[in-house]
């Protein structure tokens, strides 16, 4: 699917703005200050229902308003895509609504997600747009904690899953009550209660739900990682090591206790991670690496040069991984790269913007050759663009 239109309306610093796209490459270039990144957030708002960056939906607002309104026109790509949802044939229109909960004194969903002016559930509507986002912030998903890790999976597979999609909502909710539970059998002090009768029925419950979603989860991020260890790796060699924390009733069974004084799962994939392990070849220092023979971890032996290298070719081995499973490349939207990686791997990364449709956006016209601009389409963001009538 292409993305063909863009409008806002009470999105971050947008008052009333729309912006048109090629099905090649568009560059937005602008200051810092210009809205470069909230336009790229409303992109993958439209594709994921989520954004990448905000705690809270609310904070996608604009300050001030009650009501925001993301609307994008789409088209099918030229090849015939298997994937799943809404929005195939000639194009279709999707469109977020952001409140505040309330609108004119009235009580209103925080978020309203719409396909052709219908409604839908998150669920059925991520994935209709698929798209790939590549942000300096990014660089987080290696020498962060586990959770960013987990999104990043997340985010791969949502695209390309309604099984996964359903299973992850069905988990969280399952999650939220069973730990709901453990922690009324804490707080009573009495946990034989829920050993019988209606209280274990319950725990029992939301157990079989947690196993039967969860395992989704991890043959689904287990089939994706297997994918980056045998996909060609052109910028930097090394390999994923899926550290998956499993669940069945064994392992509940094995963690009631200390599950009960924790008032918290113990596992299950909500407690998965995932390491990125360098070759020899790529590690500064061979002899710090594990005695079992394994690579170095990352995090703690790569530079931050080879960091952003290792980011950049999981987010491309993303697109290829969403193109084998929907039949179509995804939108690739690349923020401010520029100012996080050399002028050779920039040159690989251009290299590779014409295979799909691709937004990017730049402080700088100088960052882009000459060469490069006449094949793009150009968007000159300023303060007043934030203000530009639709």
């Amino acid at each position: 699917m292409f993305l063909t239109h863009l409008s806002l309306q009470n999105f971050r610093s947008y008052t009333k703005s729309s912006f048109d796209f090629t099905d090649n490459t568009t560059v937005i270039i602008g200051p810092n200050t210009a809205g470069k990144s909230n336009l790229m957030e409303a992109i993958f708002l439209l594709a994921s229902g989520k954004s990448f960056r905000a705690e809270k939906k609310e904070m996608m607002i604009k300050f001030g308003k009650e009501m925001a309104r993301v609307k994008g026109k789409i088209v099918s790509s030229s090849k015939p895509s298997p994937s799943e949802g809404e929005g195939g044939g000639e194009g279709a229109t999707l469109e977020v609504m952001l409140t505040t909960g309330q609108v004119q004194g009235i009580k209103t969903p925080l978020t309203r997600y719409l396909v052709n002016d219908v409604p839908k559930r998150r669920v059925d509507f991520a994935g209709i747009l698929s798209a790939v986002l590549f942000a300096p912030s990014d660089l987080e998903i290696i020498i962060d904690g586990p959770s960013l890790r987990r999104e990043f999976l997340n985010q791969v597979l949502e695209q390309v899953s309604l099984e996964y999609r359903q299973a992850f909502v069905q988990y969280e909710k399952g999650l939220r009550q069973r730990n709901a539970l453990l922690e009324i059998i804490r707080e009573t002090g009495n946990p034989s209660q829920y050993r019988s009768g209606q209280g274990e029925q319950q725990l029992d419950y939301w157990s079989e739900l947690l196993i039967r979603n969860g395992q989704i989860l991890t043959k689904k991020r287990d089939e994706f990682l297997s994918f980056a260890n045998d996909a060609k790796k052109e910028l930097f060699q090394f390999r994923v090591e899926y550290d998956r924390s499993e669940i069945s009733e064994k392992r509940l069974e094995q963690y009631a206790r200390e599950e009960v004084a924790a008032a918290s799962t113990l596992v299950g994939p909500h407690r998965d991670d995932f390491q990125v392990l360098m070759n020899s070849s790529s590690s500064p220092s061979p002899s710090r690496e594990r005695a079992q023979g394994e690579g170095a971890d990352i995090r703690f032996f790569g530079s931050r040069g080879q960091q952003r290298l290792a980011i950049l070719q999981l987010k491309l081995m993303q697109i290829d991984y969403i193109e084998k499973m929907r039949g179509e490349r995804p939108l690739l939207l690349l923020d401010d790269i520029f100012s996080e990686l050399d002028e050779g791997h920039i040159q690989h990364v251009l290299g590779i913007v014409d295979k799909q449709q691709t937004v990017l956006t730049t402080t700088h016209r100088e960052f882009l050759s000459q060469r490069s601009l006449r094949d793009m389409a150009v968007v000159e963001l300023g303060e007043s663009s934030k203000e530009r009538s639709a």
